[in-house]
């Protein structure tokens, strides 16, 4: 019997993950946070039925132990449990507005599972294989381009020094009580289920709209961005969460990126989108006086707003992901095209 726990299962990695293990025979679980919504489940409709959730908050370590804790006692014999971390407050910008939040969940909360883990006896952790959710975004202002795992760090973020300082308790575990942990540096990812507030899924769901608008002879929406130059290394969420799933199968430990090694702009990802629905882009004037416009019909679509830039802004990621495609034998499915194609359907 192989056992998984899920912490952020409700987001995008955590339901194509719990997906993902249900297809390979895991007996899947997971948290949710309390809200006034119930369960905010949507993303898991579709296999409610074969998950076990529970109430939980990575800023309650005890809820976190005793929930461990019942799925170990509720399944002797078990071959092996896979912990993956997911759970984060992930907005960048956000991180800015909420640092002591985003620390306390980003941070902490790694430290709560990993000190949860350690307290089992030594027959029950050698079980354990602990996976955390890291990001590109500890490059930050990179020192070295592309990136890889020996990279230095930059964080330019509250969202990721807190990465940052998971990172290194991962690793500290691991060299120090011998625990299997693993990091997964992970490159920008995006799916239909990606959040609305995040920028690619914001781009998808504006040209939808503006398709929608042009249908009905309406034309008063215009998308509106920050920085459009920042660089990033764009993959799928479902190549990705198959990554993280790799690195658990191991004899041993270790640190991973994972991207595609391709970096596009904001601006790139921009046009390609409005392409596929049939708009060419034109772009006029300058820093945040500058527009989109659809050069068939003159009408501006794009227009810039400073209050969408960040207090430090990251220009460039791009991510070498040679050892994952060496030593894990991982490969992608979907290039940035692809990736755009499945947003919109």
């Amino acid at each position: 019997m192989k056992l998984a726990f899920i912490t952020g299962i409700t987001g995008q990695d955590g339901s194509y993950l719990a997906e993902l293990l249900i297809e390979k025979g895991y007996k899947v679980y997971g948290i949710v946070r309390r809200t006034s919504l119930l369960y905010s489940y949507s993303r898991l409709d579709h296999i409610r039925d074969k998950i076990h959730l529970e109430y939980g908050d990575m800023s309650d370590g005890s809820s976190l132990t005793n929930y461990i804790t019942s799925i170990i006692n509720n399944n002797d014999n078990f071959e092996v449990f896979e912990i993956y971390n997911l759970a984060a407050q992930s907005h960048v910008q956000i991180s800015f507005e909420i640092p002591e939040y985003t620390s306390l969940i980003d941070g902490i909360g790694t430290l709560k599972l990993l000190e949860s883990i350690r307290t089992f006896k030594k027959d029950i952790q050698d079980k354990i294989r602990f996976y955390q959710a890291g990001t590109s975004e500890m490059y930050g202002a990179v020192l070295e381009t592309p990136q890889k795992e020996t990279t230095p760090f930059n964080p330019q973020s509250p969202y990721a020094c807190a990465k940052v300082y998971s990172h290194f308790l991962v690793k500290n575990y691991r060299e120090g009580y011998g625990m299997f942990t693993c990091n997964g540096i992970l490159f920008n990812h995006e799916s239909p289920r990606r959040g609305a507030n995040f920028v690619t899924m914001k781009i998808v769901n504006g040209v939808k709209k503006i398709v929608e608008q042009e249908k009905e002879n309406i034309n008063d929406y215009i998308l509106t961005l920050g920085n459009i130059d920042s660089k990033r290394d764009w993959g799928h969420s479902k190549d990705y969460v198959y990554g993280m799933w790799l690195m658990l199968q191991q004899d041993k430990p270790d640190d991973y990126v994972l991207a595609t090694g391709h970096t596009y702009s904001v601006r790139e990802f921009i046009e390609k989108s409005f392409s596929m629905k049939g708009f060419e882009i034109e772009w006029n004037g300058e820093g945040i006086n500058e527009v989109g416009i659809d050069k068939r019909t003159q009408r501006i679509l794009v227009k810039i707003d400073e209050k969408y830039f960040r207090p430090c802004e990251v220009d460039l990621l791009l991510g070498d992901a040679t050892k994952a495609e060496t030593d894990l034998g991982w490969e992608r499915k979907y290039d940035l095209d692809k990736l755009i194609v499945d947003m919109f359907d």
